[in-house]
């Protein structure tokens, strides 16, 4: 049973991660006024990283993909340790607006 729950915090966190991707990746194509393409995110890269506290946890990269004008395509990436966004390159307008927290 430790093993399943194990399991379920470690999907239960990554589904948590992407979720927040995706809002932050819509708020940014939104901002800065660009079509989010696919409408998602995608996980590219997992790793172990201390945070501020000295603790290990998942540190977590997604990618999307943006249009300026329907046809071309770009790709944005943002870091997300835990819950919070560590680093962003998206859509240039949009990345004055968010804020690292």
């Amino acid at each position: 049973m430790i093993v399943a729950a194990c399991v379920f915090a470690y999907w239960s966190a990554g589904r948590a991660a992407a979720e927040r991707a995706e809002a932050l990746g819509r708020d940014a194509c939104r901002a800065a006024g660009v079509q989010w393409l696919d409408e998602t995110v995608h996980a590219s890269n997992l790793r172990l990283q201390r945070g501020e506290d000295g603790r290990l946890g998942f540190e977590r990269t997604f990618r999307f993909e943006y249009s300026h004008d329907g046809s071309d395509r770009h790709v944005g990436r943002m870091v997300l340790r835990g819950n919070r966004l560590i680093s962003f390159s998206g859509p240039s307008r949009a990345a004055n607006v968010i804020q690292l927290h």
